[in-house]
């Protein structure tokens, strides 16, 4: 008499199946079960170390298995992952600010920022774009120290209209610092402030290990400065596009505000705060 029990193969359901298996990332924590494929010793998580997850079975014992090995979770397969390490603390913007998480920018204010050139403005966007965004700081480019009465006498410094200027070489006896000496004694003197750093160029703020150099090198005043300091670090130096892509290149090595000279972050950190604190 015939048994429809027996019209399929009850073994097929015991075959292995080929190929490879489909396992879920799994995060691993304290107290977990899991089953070791092969060993099918099964326990709670207890501790990971050096790659290895270690397991106590109901006994009270414990073996390590290595994270690459197979392991399952309720008969179902899974591939273990480290948990991801949490932030130690408050995200930092470049300059070491605490982000503003979802910070829109606000509407420019009427103050503003001058800064000599494009590399000094390129240089101050990357490190302290994020803080002059939150206080909407705008910074504007004087095209050169000699430009500075013209941009401020069309610009109109007052009370609530604030002007910080970053000037470079600002050392005794310098063109600069004539220039700062004259804005200074003049009817704006209540809202502009003038202050500098010593380097011949931006370039030089940045450290000089950043671009393996113990320090910057001396140029001689024949010497365009930065054509002089692209031909001291070995690269092309003797037109505008070599200058740009030099600039380019010391600027990306700069990753945050410890990779600058304090005689620059203190400056600009002092223009921020005259142009914003009331």
């Amino acid at each position: 008499m015939h048994d429809p029990r027996y019209d399929r193969d009850v073994l097929a359901d015991m075959k292995p199946q080929r190929g490879p298996q489909q396992r879920t990332p799994v995060t691993l924590k304290r107290g977990l079960i899991v089953e070791h494929s092969e060993t099918e010793w099964c326990g709670a998580v207890v501790g990971v170390r050096q790659g290895l997850v270690e397991l106590e079975n109901g006994r009270g014992k414990v073996r390590a298995f290595s994270l690459r090995d197979g392991f399952m979770i309720e008969g179902k397969p899974v591939t273990l992952q480290m948990p991801q390490a949490a932030p130690k603390g408050p995200r930092r913007t470049a300059s070491g600010s605490v982000a503003v998480a979802d910070q829109r920018a606000k509407v420019a204010m009427p103050s503003r920022i001058f800064v000599e050139g494009k590399h000094d403005a390129e240089l101050v966007e990357q490190i302290w774009g994020d803080d002059l965004r939150v206080e909407g700081v705008v910074v504007e480019l004087l095209e050169g120290a000699d430009n500075l009465e013209a941009v401020l006498a069309e610009f109109g410094p007052g009370p609530d209209r604030r002007a910080g200027v970053l000037l470079d070489h600002l050392v005794r006896g310098s063109k600069e610092s004539r220039i700062a000496a004259a804005i200074e004694q003049g009817p704006w003197r209540d809202n502009v402030l003038i202050v500098g750093h010593p380097f011949v160029d931006i370039w030089q703020a940045v450290k000089p290990a950043r671009v393996g150099l113990e320090r910057w090198p001396e140029i001689p005043r024949s010497i365009e400065w930065k054509t002089g300091i692209c031909r001291a670090l070995g690269w092309p130096g003797d037109e505008p596009a070599d200058i740009a892509e030099a600039w380019s290149r010391i600027r990306g090595r700069v990753r945050n505000v410890r990779d600058l000279e304090p005689a620059l972050i203190g400056r600009v950190e002092h223009l921020i705060d005259f142009v914003t604190v009331p």
